[in-house]
């Protein structure tokens, strides 16, 4: 099965429904940004801190890496950033397009699988941003290094990351339903609970493969924060259910 096409074909019809994370940002949101007035986020609620961003984006080369949505990239853009769009929903870069010729800047979109080798050369961006996505891929280690093997020396790696508790639990989130990892590849009985043509095929990953698997390319992390899910009785209790790290290329 290729899980990564038919998650790709699952996002465009949570787009299609109206997801959250396929809205692209306001006219008004995009004038805000150009005058360096924004807010983005890689994680449901939590804002990314500004020292994170480099003191000045104009100019600066930015990869959203399935980062499509219409959300971070019209911001970067908005700043002076040359941004180029990465992502296998085609409903995601539609919305790309849409507040990019809205807008009236350029933006490079390119469909495709971050799970095979991206297609840029050695040392191409300042900065990759990536929100909660790598929990739609089996093998989050093939991303880190290819994040690295494109970024500049002393580039920026901004990335939001399930920490896997999600899918410890029932839809309810009130009982314990399965043990990690979670992996329907590999124990199809995940699927009673959360069907993949409701919830695609999605995979837990631990700190070992989040944050170790960053410093084994080579990255040194510089900062983290952790994240609810905003709703739910998760957050309820304030139980942390994702990461984000800022780290740079040495």
């Amino acid at each position: 099965m290729d899980y990564t096409k038919f998650n790709s074909q699952i996002i465009d019809g949570w787009v299609n429904n109206g997801w959250e994370w396929g809205k692209p940002i306001s006219h008004q949101e995009y004038l805000a940004a150009k005058n360096g007035k924004f807010k983005m986020v890689l994680t449901p609620t939590r804002e990314i801190p500004q020292n994170w961003f480099p003191e000045a984006i104009v100019g600066q080369k930015i990869l959203g890496l399935a980062a499509g949505g219409g959300q971070q990239m019209p911001v970067l853009a908005a700043l002076g950033g040359i941004c180029t769009v990465f992502d296998y929903s085609q409903k995601q870069l539609d919305a790309e397009s849409e507040v990019a010729k809205r807008e009236g800047y350029q933006i490079e979109i390119i469909r495709g699988d971050m799970t095979k080798p991206l297609p840029f050369a050695d040392n191409s961006f300042d900065m990759i941003i990536q929100p909660v996505a790598n929990c739609y891929i089996e093998d989050v280690q093939h991303v880190w290094e290819e994040s690295y093997r494109i970024l500049k020396p002393g580039g920026r790696l901004l990335v939001g990351m399930d920490n896997g508790v999600n899918y410890i639990f029932d839809k309810t989130e009130t009982k314990l339903y399965h043990k990690l990892p979670y992996n329907p590849l590999k124990d199809p009985s995940v699927n009673e609970e959360f069907p993949p043509e409701e919830e695609g095929i999605q995979f837990s990953h631990t700190l070992d493969e989040q944050l170790r698997g960053q410093i084994t390319a080579g990255f040194q992390i510089v900062d983290l924060y952790e994240d609810t899910n905003g709703e739910g009785k998760l957050h309820d209790f304030n139980i942390p259910t994702f990461w984000a790290s800022y780290s740079i290329k040495k």
